[in-house]
């Protein structure tokens, strides 16, 4: 009797010995947040010198950790230049990933890299193969530190004049690393973003630049650099994140001018030109960035519908975004159309798309549904006795959930239930579809050597 051996994989055997590495990077995650919880609860963090408790803290830090920017005290007048600082490191490490962080500190105190730390630093950057890794993140440090130098000198132009030396080139520093890690967190104070600079272009264009590179992701932008802007030569993950994000910042600018043109909450009151560049900012922060030029609870109840589907979508992957991903939905609209048009395969950019990608895509975006519907339900009772609309808790909940941090209800108003519960919606959302694509790739690549066949049968379906 011949039987099949199945040859262990680095992972399988990291699993024998150890926890699962999805399951180390939900960990080391909520270790983070913890801390950063006991730092911020620090009376040395408040400006009144006292604790600000442990549940504003514990919101500020998981909405740091998770590049959210939900907040439930004012980031520029609650903290002082400590908590401040705390809460841009926290931002920096969740932005760029855990074990990114991880691998830059052993490397700085001579430690070496062992098996165990290379998957798991594979598992975090989403990535196949163990070889070249430390290069690898190198490269993603250097070139995350080179966009958010440049961000924070441009900004600077603006803010030293503005602020002063010291205060100006806090606010650039800090807003060009917000931006490029698309956490949303501010430093102006009064809960409203950047809306004091909507007639700026320079700090406008500036932001949109640094989210767009951000949501990118480090794979796509080494990319970029390397192959030096030729689209043919870039890989089919390449190709299909640039085309997405374009497509997808062409579509929001379009309906945000359209739907808000003549609102006078919006962009009713701007001129022509600023109604294009501030139309366009929408487009930008809806895909996980969370600043704002505009009031959010004044745009149309249609623009609040389009931002909801386009905060789901979130950014792509390895990026400092969240949601489900530019590459998850854009593989289930190619699927759509095959299917359409009766095709056997997905071919696209002369590759055909592996079967097991559609699976987990799929997975992926009735999961992250099911999540953000039963967050809105739970806000919906909570807030039972307010005047809050269903379409605004939603907004809310796929805000938390897609780490965006664009709020139409003023997340501090909510009640304490309702800021509970979106903690851990926003845990979920920054590493919940991330592990659950580790866990799932990881299953399917074993389970496609030890795989049974069962008769077909057809249920009628539509």
């Amino acid at each position: 009797m011949i039987r099949r051996v199945h040859s262990p994989t680095p992972t399988d055997v990291l699993s024998r010995r150890s926890i699962r590495p999805e399951r180390v990077l939900v960990l080391g995650f909520f270790c983070l947040i913890l801390i950063g919880t006991v730092l911020l609860s620090l009376p040395i963090a408040s400006v009144t010198r006292r604790t600000i408790g442990i549940h504003e803290a514990l919101f500020t830090a998981t909405s740091a950790v998770c590049v959210t920017g939900l907040v439930v005290l004012d980031t520029g007048t609650a903290f002082t230049l400590f908590g401040r600082i705390i809460i841009l490191v926290l931002i920096q490490i969740g932005g760029l990933g855990l074990m990114i962080f991880a691998t830059l500190v052993m490397i700085a105190l001579g430690r070496r890299i062992s098996l165990r730390n290379r998957v798991l630093i594979r598992e975090s950057m989403n990535t196949t193969g163990l070889s070249g890794l430390i290069r690898l993140i190198k490269w993603f440090t250097l070139m995350a530190g080179i966009i958010e130098f440049i961000g924070a000198v441009v900004l600077s132009i603006r803010f030293v004049p503005k602020y002063g030396l010291a205060k100006g080139i806090e606010n650039s520093i800090f807003h060009s690393v917000s931006a490029f890690c698309n956490a949303g967190f501010d430093l102006f104070g009064g809960f409203r973003s950047i809306s004091q600079f909507r007639n700026d272009s320079l700090v406008v264009m500036t932001i949109s630049v640094l989210i767009i590179l951000g949501g990118l992701g480090f794979f796509v932008l080494l990319e970029i650099y390397q192959n030096r802007m030729r689209f043919a030569k870039f890989s089919l993950h390449t190709k299909l994140v640039l085309v997405i994000t374009a497509t997808l910042l062409v579509l929001g600018f379009l309906i945000t001018v359209s739907f808000e043109w003549d609102n006078p909450g919006t962009l009713g009151e701007m001129t022509f030109s600023e109604k294009l560049m501030n139309g366009f900012f929408q487009s930008v922060t809806f895909r996980t960035a969370g600043f704002s030029t505009v009031s959010q609870a004044a745009l149309t109840d249609s623009s609040k519908l389009i931002g909801i589907i386009f905060m789901f979508i979130g950014a792509s992957p390895a990026s400092t975004g969240g949601g489900v991903k530019t590459t998850t939905i854009g593989v289930l609209v190619l699927l759509t159309f095959s299917i359409v048009r009766a095709h056997d395969s997905v071919v696209v950019f002369g590759k055909q798309i592996s079967a097991n990608v559609f699976k987990r895509a799929l997975t992926i975006v009735l999961i992250s549904l099911f999540i953000v519907i039963v967050c809105a339900c739970a806000l919906s009772l909570s807030e039972r006795g307010s005047d809050l609309k269903m379409i605004d808790l939603l907004f809310e909940s796929t805000s938390a959930f897609a780490t965006v941090g664009l709020s139409t209800v003023n997340t501090q108003m909510l009640s304490r239930f309702s800021q509970m519960f979106l903690i851990p919606v926003m845990f979920f959302g920054r590493v919940g579809p991330l592990t659950l694509a580790f866990a799932l790739a990881n299953k399917m690549e074993h389970n496609a050597k030890n795989r049974l066949h069962f008769p077909e049968d057809k249920p009628m379906i539509g």
